[in-house]
């Protein structure tokens, strides 16, 4: 197809009498173009006895999306949610995250329990039923009571 007719095809193919006169006397001289232009208008005589005035079904559009919507877009997600062995590996993974939370929180506050834990001694003599206000609550390795008490006496403000 020579340029002159490719130029004006659109108007060619749709009316020859107004298109422009130098593509209509092209065709009118050139058997190759008007053979091209011919079977142009033959395909698209053809394409329009094709279409039909039918309407889908009702529901139709709502059926394509339904299934538009079932085929998903597939990700790693899909895998653990819609597989029952992907669930379990999903579950499994979050009870092993848990349980690896509490070692750590426990393992990391928790003090030791032999220092935390104050004992009691008595007073030379006493016995724990009679004066309560004597005792005194001392944890191992803790410094003295007379020390601290001397300590607190000759604190001086700075």
């Amino acid at each position: 197809m020579h340029r002159v007719i490719r130029d004006h095809l659109e108007e060619v193919l749709a009316d020859a009498q107004q298109c422009d006169p130098r593509a209509v006397s092209h065709i009118n001289e050139c058997e190759q173009c008007r053979g091209e232009v011919q079977a142009m208008r033959a395909q698209a005589r053809l394409l329009r006895e094709l279409r039909t005035n039918a309407e889908p079904r009702a529901g139709f559009y709502a059926r394509v999306m339904e299934r538009i919507e079932a085929q998903g877009a597939a990700s790693i997600w899909n895998v653990f949610s819609e597989s029952p062995f992907g669930r379990r590996i999903a579950a499994a993974s979050m009870a092993l995250l848990l349980l690896a939370g509490i070692f750590l929180y426990t393992s990391s506050s928790a003090p030791d329990a032999t220092a935390a834990s104050p004992t009691v001694q008595f007073i030379s003599g006493q016995l724990p039923d009679e004066d309560q206000s004597q005792q005194v609550l001392t944890a191992p390795g803790a410094p003295d009571r007379d020390a601290v008490l001397v300590n607190l006496v000759t604190y001086q403000e700075q």
